[in-house]
């Protein structure tokens, strides 16, 4: 069916929760974490347990339920995967099996009993409703409020949440303009790095004389650790495509982009199919709901390059062109995607826009702080009890999302730093814990939101490592087109090898700074000028222990393999010579049923000792 106009859609949503209305929902996470730990077999068994039970023995009302098992987006709590939710229970089993699926049919669905083991357990509580597990009740899910709730491969369960009605608001309510006035407004912030004002943004578009303009969507999300815009085009896909359409009414475009990554197979497969079905009904395409509207939508893959996140690579790739940065001005607003006015936000960023639409710029504004209002998703990883994806308001304190919603640091360890805004964002130590999240107070302090990963580290972590690690990214990363980011980092990164290999030099501290600021100055893109972020905050935080390495050749973690010490606690050791029996070097020496030790300077540091010794007498000296 095609609906023509606005009476019609309303029509239109009404029969999708008529048919929507099942007594018993259940929701297996067909996120992509989920799936790698076998959620579709669980979905596949569900499947079979229901297919002849129109009726289902479950008493919730006057009525028999009937049963729907659907597939949901990301759920968020990624460590407790596979995750199934049960409505209307708000029952959340965590690491479900499909050996488990007979029980949840046989004592849950038909029964409305809970099965405790599968519930979310935490300091001797058990939580068996979703909203009240300290992970969830802390948050405020605005944006993924849809997101495992409802059937993310059909557009009836995006409808009945009230989809494409801000849409419909803007179209029969509201002018091109008073669009762009509720956006601006709302100061609403780009979610995907910057913080740039959205409105502003629009505005610019808007102004310019060229008529023909276009609408994009960074959906590339390079940053290592970061899914925050994977899970919803994954969960709730309509919301996004929702954003768009609403920025291209008020820029008044007819044509949109959105660019994913290769790698997001499932999230590619989902928009597609949220396109195909959005334009099935007349939603997308000409005309839309009997206006003057029309606007398509097209998917551009891409290849995984990070750089490809910065604007004008994004649209250079869109054009089968190399995505390489260019000089600026004109900026992408000017000329933007085949030389034309651009409108180019991130995922995140397009699905707050109907709600903003919906509700007003004024609620908005209640949310978060005034220079940064709304919420913002984080991909929570590391060394943490509770990782997975959340959303929380702006101005939040890193500890309360440390502690509060991730629970802490997993097995007892310190907390050590965090690493904030991916590649281009910089370590905040525990002196910062009580620092605001949000783009102006993270900015005073050397760190930005960036995209919203956010890596926990315990004390365990070795930070020159850490330095290493997102240097080397950002190097195999870097474009070439310009000198100071292609060798500056080519250059930091050799210090950085050579410190964690045992060879450092007094002088590295120094020149690692001196190539920092030349690369901050010079570059020719954001995300060059960025790059050094996580070597200097590592450098300004832990100075210390980049002087270990270099001076006393020492790493106290243990994870620079060049700079460890094993040693032998002599009232441990049983002298059983096994550890000195499959040393590749000859290394360790001493006699039968005596203790035994290491001889430094044969030690290859190769660790297999300690991982041969039956007595756990083998350690890396602290």
């Amino acid at each position: 069916m095609k609906i023509e106009n606005r009476t019609e859609l309303k029509e239109y949503r009404t029969e999708c929760q008529k048919r929507q209305r099942a007594k018993c929902r259940v929701l297996i996470c067909g996120g992509t974490g989920c799936l790698a730990g076998g959620s579709d077999k669980i979905y596949q068994k569900m499947l079979e347990l229901t297919k002849n039970d129109g009726n289902v023995s479950v008493e919730f009302g006057a009525e028999i339920a009937h049963t729907k098992v659907m597939k949901s987006g990301c759920h968020g709590f990624c460590e407790m995967g596979p995750l199934v939710r049960i409505e209307p229970h708000n029952y959340l089993y965590i690491k479900v099996s499909p050996d488990d699926c007979e029980e949840i049919y046989q004592k849950t669905i038909c029964e409305g009993k809970a099965i405790e083991r599968l519930l979310y357990h935490m300091d001797g509580q058990v939580y068996a409703s979703q909203e009240e597990i300290p992970f969830y009740a802390k948050q405020t899910r605005l944006v993924l409020k849809n997101c495992g709730h409802i059937d993310a491969d059909h557009i009836e369960g995006a409808m009945v949440v009230g989809a494409y009605s801000a849409l419909e608001k803007a179209l029969f309510e509201m002018t091109p303009e008073s669009v762009i006035d509720m956006i601006y407004e709302s100061n609403l912030r780009g979610r995907g790095g910057a913080g740039f004002r959205t409105g502003r943004k629009w505005k610019q578009v808007a102004s310019q004389k060229e008529k023909i303009r276009y609408v994009v969507c960074n959906g590339d999300e390079g940053d290592p650790g970061a899914f925050m815009d994977r899970s919803i085009m994954e969960g709730d896909p309509h919301r996004m495509i929702e954003g768009m359409m609403i920025a291209a009414y008020a820029v008044q475009a007819q044509e949109g982009y959105i660019y994913v990554r290769a790698e997001y197979p499932l999230a590619i497969q989902r928009l597609e199919t949220a396109i195909h079905q959005a334009e099935e009904i007349g939603i997308l395409g000409d005309h839309i709901l009997g206006t003057n509207f029309s606007f398509r939508l097209h998917i551009n893959r891409g290849a995984g390059a990070f750089v490809c996140g910065e604007g004008s690579a994004l649209t250079a790739s869109i054009e089968g062109k190399r995505g390489m940065p260019r000089v600026k001005p004109p900026r992408t607003v000017q000329q933007g995607l085949w030389a034309k006015p651009t409108v180019l936000n991130n995922v995140e960023t397009y699905a707050n826009v109907p709600m903003i639409i919906q509700n007003g710029a004024e609620w908005y504004l209640g949310i978060g702080t005034p220079e940064s209002p709304g919420t913002k998703a984080f991909a929570l990883t590391g060394n943490v009890r509770n990782t997975g994806l959340i959303e929380v308001p702006m101005g939040i304190t890193l500890r309360e999302v440390i502690y509060d919603i991730g629970g802490g640091i997993q097995n007892g360890k310190k907390f050590k730093a965090v690493q904030i805004g991916g590649p281009s964002g910089g370590c905040l130590t525990e002196k910062q814990l009580d620092s605001k999240m949000d783009f102006d107070s993270l900015a005073k302090i050397g760190a930005m939101i960036g995209s919203g990963g956010l890596v926990i580290m315990d004390e365990n972590t070795c930070m020159v490592e850490v330095a290493r690690f997102f240097m080397s990214f950002t190097q195999r990363e870097s474009c070439g087109k310009c000198v100071p980011c292609r060798e500056g980092t080519k250059r930091m990164l050799e210090i950085l090898e050579r410190i964690v290999a045992g060879n450092g030099k007094p002088t590295d501290i120094d020149e690692l700074r001196e190539l920092a600021d030349m690369i901050e100055s010079t570059a020719l893109c954001g995300l060059g000028k960025s790059a050094p972020k996580p070597v200097i905050s590592t450098l300004n935080a832990f100075a210390e222990e980049y002087r270990e390495h270099i001076e006393d050749k020492k790493c106290k973690t243990g994870v620079c393999t060049n700079l460890r010490q094993f040693q032998i606690d002599l009232d441990i050791c049983k002298g059983c010579s096994k550890c000195a029996r499959n040393c590749p070097a000859g290394a360790i020496e001493g006699e039968l049923k005596s203790p035994y030790h290491i001889n430094q300077e044969k030690c290859i540091k190769c660790g297999a000792c300690m991982e041969q010794c039956p007595f756990k007498a083998i350690s890396v000296a602290r």
